[in-house]
């Protein structure tokens, strides 16, 4: 049996990735994305479901009971404008998308986060996904699966100079690590939207964490 798929984020990077994956896996029968606005791209198995703030998820989810709800949703503090508004979209939506998951009975829901989230992080990045991961803890969901990803490489649509020369740099950085260091290389935005698509097929009950090399190699 084929399954459906809901995927918040597919206008990013990593979302984009995901998708891509997801329409081309001959396992997934439709892939519905939710967020304020519509993928360039069109398919048969893809449909749209505009949401603004993402508290209006609960019915549509409740009907359709999807197999997975895969969260890719991102900003920075910049063109979100304000740390308050990073924060309703790196944090609230994600946990508000999870919270109707967990209502509708959906057996995976999966999220991308980052290397580093710790809710008492100084640094305020890394706070907000911590804290969207401690409160992800304290729901009833059966399967979450939580991506850690160190630096996004890829070609993003807006110029973003430092992030590049911070790429640039990190590369240079990583490329002696081994070990437990090796989770903060930086790694493709495409292997982790891939990653994301792969966690619909593990069901298996519980948290689980993927970073560095194992997330490499489940977006390989």
């Amino acid at each position: 049996m084929k399954t459906t798929i809901w995927l918040a984020g597919a206008t990013g990077l990593v979302g984009g990735a995901c998708l891509a994956a997801l329409l081309a896996d001959q396992d997934v029968g439709a892939v519905v994305v939710v967020g304020r606005r519509a993928p360039a791209t069109t398919h048969p198995k893809q449909r749209f479901l505009a949401t603004s703030r993402f508290d209006d998820l609960a019915e549509p989810l409740a009907r359709e009971r999807p197999d997975a709800v895969l969260c890719a949703l991102g900003t920075t503090i910049k063109r979100a404008g304000s740390q308050a508004a990073f924060r309703e979209v790196d944090g609230e939506y994600p946990l508000r998308l999870a919270q109707a998951a967990q209502a509708a009975g959906v057996g995976v829901f999966a999220v991308v986060t980052a290397i580093g989230a710790d809710p008492s992080s100084r640094i305020f990045y890394n706070r907000v996904k911590g804290e969207l991961e401690l409160a992800l803890r304290g729901l009833a969901l059966p399967t979450v699966h939580v991506l850690h990803p160190s630096l996004l490489l890829g070609q993003r649509a807006e110029s973003r100079p430092a992030e590049r020369i911070g790429g640039a740099l990190a590369w240079l950085w990583a490329l002696p690590c081994r070990g437990p260091w090796r989770k903060y290389r930086p790694i493709a935005a495409k292997t982790v939207g891939h990653a994301l698509a792969r966690t619909v097929s593990q069901t298996s009950p519980g948290w689980w964490v993927h970073e560095g090399a194992a997330l490499e190699r489940l977006g390989a």
